[in-house]
């Protein structure tokens, strides 16, 4: 199933957000979005996501779903989004409780996700007890649960700390390579972009535009043993965003 953005502009107020945005996202990509602080790109997920309408434009799905596919669309959040009352097991199950799944279908759905994101030992631990990093994975766990024809991430890895952010990104690379989910992926950290991406959409200050789509003809499987060309891209995405990131910055501050 392919996502389809056409000709999406909005407004908020006298603020000008986004311009003129057209992309598709394929099945089995992940497309990161980056750009100035304050250029739309949550804003953008939110629309993708149905949560705001766009002034002008549409969001549309082409295509057949995935198998057993129960939502579209689900949200990945960088604050985990998780239940302090219920466990592992719970929180994951909690997008499936409405759904006429049956008991034993929805255990079964449960031990399926708890055993591909590697959290089998874990399904009956509260979140306080969990780590930051076991959190978020607890999160792609409950996306996975409704088996998403795209996952929305806003900025998953940006509350964790350095080391936990590369082990995650690791498992996002291994789960991607074991079963190629497509996700709209917005981050400010660029190495995250390259790492993920199979495209980067560039952004410009506001109001967002898109300035350049950068593809990495690289299976993300295989980036880690070429960290030298990954750099090279990332310098070369931030060469395209630098001025407007140094402007958009002092904007945000109110230095003319």
């Amino acid at each position: 199933m392919e996502l389809v953005l056409r000709d999406i502009s909005h407004d908020y107020g006298a603020t000008q957000v986004l311009r003129d945005i057209s992309l598709t996202i394929g099945a089995g990509e992940i497309v990161c979005v980056v750009g100035p602080s304050g250029c739309g790109k949550s804003t953008l997920l939110r629309f993708i996501g149905g949560l705001e309408r766009p002034d002008r434009g549409e969001v549309l799905m082409s295509g057949e779903a995935p198998a057993g596919c129960l939502n579209p669309l689900t949200y990945i959040f960088q604050d985990f989004a998780l239940l302090p009352w219920r466990s592992v097991a719970g929180n994951v199950s909690l997008v499936l409780e409405d759904r006429d799944l049956g008991a034993a279908r929805m255990r079964e759905i449960v031990d399926d996700v708890l055993a591909r994101t590697k959290l089998s030992d874990f399904r009956s631990a509260w979140p306080r007890q969990l780590s930051g990093g076991m959190k978020q994975r607890v999160a792609i766990a409950r996306a996975l649960s409704v088996s998403p024809a795209v996952m929305l991430m806003d900025e998953p890895l940006s509350a964790l700390d350095a080391q936990t952010r590369e082990l995650l990104m690791d498992d996002l690379v291994e789960l991607s390579s074991r079963e190629r989910f497509s996700a709209c992926y917005v981050t400010h950290n660029l190495a995250e972009a390259v790492r993920l991406g199979h495209r980067i959409v560039v952004l410009s200050r506001r109001p967002g535009r898109i300035r350049e789509i950068v593809a990495i003809d690289m299976p993300l499987a295989e980036r880690a043993a070429h960290m030298a060309e990954l750099e090279r891209v990332q310098r070369d995405v931030w060469l395209i965003m630098r001025d407007e990131a140094q402007q958009a910055d002092r904007e945000l501050a109110g230095v003319d």
